[in-house]
């Protein structure tokens, strides 16, 4: 079962859109124990679980009318905190909101370009997490609903100390 997912924030982006932040943390169904984690049950360093965020991009209108919050005078690069939990859809109050995570191999053409700071790793800077010698990008996205998460089985790891000529590479497919 998921956390309540937060509304933390509405940002004025460029064409009039707002982009909202949210938060949650988020249970993917992965079977596997985290033996270091079990090992270390007693310290809070390990058992601190930190929420993933999703961002999404709208109309104004849209928005105030969907969360019904006011965001006269939200300019473009202004910031409005929020803060709500649980937030519904006007158009679907009585079904809550969740972040979906999807792992993919193919990325967009950002993602590529910035393999090494897009692409899944094992921990800040990492060895890179592949799926059958590519890459793994991973999209976060709010649906109303329960979420369906898309998680790879079967990975490796790729040390991330290889050449970035190689690593760009493989993330372009040549």
């Amino acid at each position: 079962m998921e956390k309540s997912i937060v509304l933390e924030s509405a940002k004025g982006v460029k064409n009039g859109k707002v982009m909202l932040t949210f938060s949650q943390i988020v249970k993917t169904g992965a079977t596997s124990s985290n033996v270091l984690g079990l090992l270390n049950a007693s310290d809070e360093r390990f058992s601190q679980q930190k929420p993933r965020y999703a961002w999404v991009t709208g109309q104004k209108s849209d928005i105030e009318a969907q969360f019904g919050i006011s965001l006269e005078g939200l300019g473009e690069g202004d910031v409005l905190e929020i803060g709500q939990v649980d937030p519904r859809l006007t158009s679907a109050p009585n079904t809550a909101l969740n972040i979906q995570i999807n792992e993919a191999t193919e990325g967009t053409d950002y993602d590529v370009a910035n393999f090494e700071t897009r692409a899944k790793r094992a921990g800040k800077d990492g060895d890179f997490i592949m799926k059958d010698g590519l890459y793994i990008y991973v999209k976060a996205s709010v649906v109303a609903g329960e979420p369906q998460h898309k998680i790879f089985s079967e990975t490796t790891r790729k040390e991330a100390g290889s050449s970035t000529e190689t690593a760009l590479n493989d993330a372009l497919g040549a």
